[in-house]
């Protein structure tokens, strides 16, 4: 997992499945966070899904989590902004028992 902390945020890699039948952290893939989510990948509507859970799982504000790089792709950069990086860390060790319905 390549997670990197620069000017108080942390970054890291997501890969991301839009229409799953449920939104989920699954843990790691590839390096990268395994996110599932329910909402379709249009009109940015999976992102939106992906900052939201993320913001959720966090207890952030929304508005702490962006999508740096990868806006049309299933791999992105996320930065969130006001979290430790051993709390964005144990989101790498999720399992689907952790599901969040959305």
């Amino acid at each position: 997992m390549d997670i990197q902390e620069r000017d108080g945020e942390i970054t890291f890699a997501v890969r991301m499945t839009p229409r799953a039948s449920r939104s989920a952290i699954e843990g790691e893939y590839q390096g990268a966070l395994k996110v599932r989510v329910t909402a379709p990948a249009v009109e940015d509507r999976a992102n939106e899904a992906l900052r939201r859970l993320l913001a959720e799982r966090l207890n952030l504000p929304v508005s702490a989590v962006r999508i740096v790089a990868g806006g049309k792709s299933r791999t992105k950069r996320v930065s969130v902004a006001g979290v430790s990086r051993a709390r964005v860390a144990s989101l790498f060790e999720a399992s689907g028992k952790r599901d969040l319905k959305s």
